[in-house]
């Protein structure tokens, strides 16, 4: 056996023990590592050039063809990679083996060592450590040709997301305007039509509502205290208006989270967990959820909700023989990706956040699952949080409620969602995947209404519209009021979304009433002030 081969395959022997228990972070790694990413996105342009078939003839100084390339790698990706721990163990030996074989042939076989090593790839739990090897072990033209591969296959899957997200059902495209990814309709509505339906990814009640029974916990309905479910034992005091909601927010989060229930789906293999483990995991949950408590925002708990749904779904993505159901929230049509390529791709703010914001988090999941922590890191918990504050919805049921109290916090801090009544008069946030795309205007083409009672979202149209017409709502309250001038209402809004978002709004309503007024210094100043408050 060469001295490569005993390389790599030691380090594959040592990350197999430890792959059942560590399943979960060693694949999102696999999906979401940020350094890998960058690392492969070096060499950009060549990945562009070998997805081009006006390059399909030229020869890359492997002595392999761009167009053989494409074809190779077309071909490796319809084939179905093993799916249980032993069985990636196994598949990555025998590839590893087979191309060291190949490769020692000469370079006639540079290609199909490149793809055994490729292989080998797909399957390992840490593919930066492993690039690390191949490119010490594996001789240089084979190496450079996984590189290639490896570059290609991510750039057809960011490519390839919009062709597949959203839906064809849902009747709307995103499409690039100005330079923004923005919801566009597919075909003609009438003023009131409901364009479509969304349930959220995650939810959060107002702080002020989580204790008192009158809202399920997980779809945000109003309910009699006389009907609700409740455990005693929940830290967070939730309440449920069903069984049904009360097993999706076990199974979606809340287990892994807040109690010291199984974290990971039963298809997954688990020890069960030595007393002293569980009281770790119950020190862990008390000292995130007194955090929650303390900083009264729905963020860190919508973030902690993304993040737990998020291993959830990619853990059963590991169970061999588990056909998993399509999730309530919009997905794509396909397979292919998941949450973390819906929320990469959106828009965020910097927002003030603290380190316990991710500290407590983190000590939570290792305290459920050894090294899940390292699942949440302190910079990716900085940019969940910003995609939240940026896309978040506010949820509001006949115009809104009147009871909520006051923030003592500076308007430049305080947390805000997109809701044309305004934050104030929400009783919840909720995150959706396709709803984020749409754009503000203050003369809005649609607008969301929760008419069924839930934190679903009913995307109505304000107007007709016509196939290919930009989807726009109200981030902010753009009805003027009694009392208030055309100037005045222009600049509250217009406030309110630099504080909130950053931007001041240029939508042609702003730009209409903005005749004969010169002075936008406010705004402008709010927006510049907003910037340099997180940069301090």
């Amino acid at each position: 056996m060469s001295s490569r081969t005993t390389t790599v395959l030691t380090v594959a022997s040592l990350a197999a023990a430890g792959l059942i228990a560590y399943a979960v972070y060693f694949d999102y790694k696999r999906r979401n590592d940020g350094d890998f990413r960058k690392k492969l996105r070096k060499d950009k342009k060549r990945v562009e050039k070998i997805a081009s078939s006006q390059v399909a003839s030229e020869t890359s100084s492997s002595g392999v063809s761009a167009a053989e390339l494409v074809d190779a790698l077309e071909r490796l990706k319809k084939e179905e990679p093993p799916l249980g721990p032993a069985e990636r163990e196994n598949y990555f030996m025998s590839q590893v083996a087979t191309g060291e074989q190949l490769a020692s042939q000469g370079p006639a076989f540079n290609l199909p060592s490149a793809l055994a090593f490729y292989r080998a790839l797909r399957v390992y739990p840490s593919p930066v450590e492993l690039m690390v090897i191949y490119e010490k072990t594996v001789p240089e033209a084979i190496f450079k040709l996984v590189i290639q591969m490896t570059q290609l296959d991510m750039y057809q899957k960011v490519q390839g997301y919009y062709n597949e997200f959203p839906p064809k059902s849902t009747n709307v495209s995103v499409k690039d305007i100005d330079g923004n990814k923005t919801a566009v309709v597919n075909q003609d509505f009438k003023k009131g039509d409901v364009i479509y339906k969304e349930c959220p990814v995650v939810a959060a009640l107002d702080a002020d509502l989580q204790t008192t029974g009158t809202y399920c916990s997980h779809c945000l309905r109003l309910i009699e205290s006389s009907i609700a479910i409740k455990s005693p034992q929940d830290p967070l005091s939730q309440t449920y208006c069903s069984k049904a909601c009360q097993l999706d927010s076990k199974t979606q989060s809340h287990n892994l989270l807040f109690t010291t229930e199984r974290p990971l789906p039963a298809e997954i293999p688990m020890e069960l967990p030595p007393p002293e483990a569980l009281e770790r995991r119950r020190k862990a949950q008390t000292e995130y959820v007194e955090h929650l408590k303390k900083g009264g925002k729905a963020g860190p708990l919508l973030v902690g909700r993304f993040v737990a749904r998020q291993i959830n779904a990619e853990t059963l993505k590991l169970v061999p023989g588990v056909t998993t159901e399509k999730p309530s929230y919009i997905d794509t049509d396909g397979d292919d990706y998941g949450l973390g390529d819906h929320i990469e791709r959106l828009k965020y703010i910097d927002v003030p956040t603290v380190p316990e914001d991710h500290s407590l988090l983190a000590n939570v999941l290792g305290a459920a699952v050894p090294d899940l922590n390292q699942f949440i890191t302190d910079e990716r918990m900085v940019i969940l949080l910003g995609k939240m504050a940026y896309n978040a919805y506010g949820v509001s049921f006949g115009g809104g409620r009147e009871d909520k109290p006051p923030s003592s916090e500076r308007p430049e801090d305080q947390e805000r969602t997109r809701t044309p009544y305004g934050t104030s008069r929400q009783i919840g946030s909720a995150f959706y995947t396709l709803s984020s795309y749409l754009t503000h205007s203050c003369e809005p083409s649609a607008r969301p209404s929760f008419s069924g009672g839930t934190s679903e979202l009913h995307l109505i149209a304000n107007q007709d519209l016509k196939a290919g017409d930009e989807l726009t709502v109200a981030f902010v309250d753009v009805v003027q009021h009694e009392g208030e001038s055309v100037e005045d209402c222009r600049r509250r809004r217009r406030m309110e979304l630099a504080r909130g978002w950053r931007f001041a709004c240029d939508c042609a309503r702003c730009a209409r009433e903005a005749e004969g007024q010169v002075d936008e210094s406010k705004v402008e100043a709010s927006v510049v002030q907003a910037e340099q408050a997180q940069a301090a």
